[in-house]
């Protein structure tokens, strides 16, 4: 019996710039994504009912909407990864696009090989968040029996280091914000207490040597990436 092709991931490009959405499709065609774009807000949310892409890239300046407003929008009925592009360079701008579900966020002008590798990353969130394990890289987390295992050897890590390096590892490869963190590992108290985030990334740094990367967005959070 013969196998059918594996369907290729579908990209949606919500863009109003021609010239940009013209040099993505080549970059992303090359890599061998099917490729669909809208010109604006209102006709992307269509293009992501209709076709149900597997991975958006929005940008944040739409003429007939803010790229916020899309997001937020589109989060109200689907998980899908979405990679923010913008001129915008604010922190607290990428930090509200983060907090509102983007996956990731790419200051214009970009490089397309920066773009095609975050875009790889952020569609390794496929695993659901009460999977009894997760795995990336050389990294397996066993969350019933709280175990890390590097390389097949434990790591030994207290309570604190765990819950910190599994908030990263369950969103590999994207930005988790200092606010995220401090939340899910020190609880809603411990929000402006951004000094714990330094102190446990070098922990964790020195724990996992130069196998897996706890990488500082400054002003924004950390992600978990490996080595180039």
């Amino acid at each position: 019996m013969r196998s059918h092709p594996p369907r290729p991931v579908t990209a949606l490009i919500i863009d109003d710039e021609i010239q940009i959405r013209r040099l993505l499709r080549l970059a992303l065609e090359s890599k061998g994504y099917e490729v669909r774009e809208a010109e604006n807000g209102q006709l992307g949310l269509q293009a992501c009912a209709v076709h149900r892409p597997d991975v958006v890239l929005l940008d944040l300046g739409l003429p007939d909407m803010d790229g916020l407003e899309v997001l937020k929008r589109l989060r109200e009925w689907s998980d899908t990864p979405v990679l923010i592009l913008s001129v915008r360079d604010e922190e607290a701008g990428k930090i509200t696009a983060l907090e509102c579900g983007a996956d990731d966020y790419v200051t214009k002008p970009f490089a397309t090989g920066e773009l095609l590798a975050r875009l790889a990353a952020i569609q390794r969130r496929r695993h659901g968040n009460d999977a009894p394990e997760i795995v990336f890289g050389p990294l397996l987390l066993r969350l019933d029996r709280h175990e890390a295992i590097l390389e097949g050897e434990e790591l030994k890590l207290t309570p604190t280091e765990f819950a910190f390096l599994r908030a990263l590892a369950r969103h590999t490869g994207k930005i988790v914000t200092q606010r995220q963190l401090l939340r899910e590992v020190w609880g809603p108290q411990a929000e402006d207490q951004t000094h714990y985030l330094r102190v446990y990334a070098n922990f964790l740094r020195k724990k996992l040597g130069n196998t897996l990367l706890v990488r500082n967005e400054p002003g924004i959070g950390y992600r978990l990436v490996e080595p180039l």
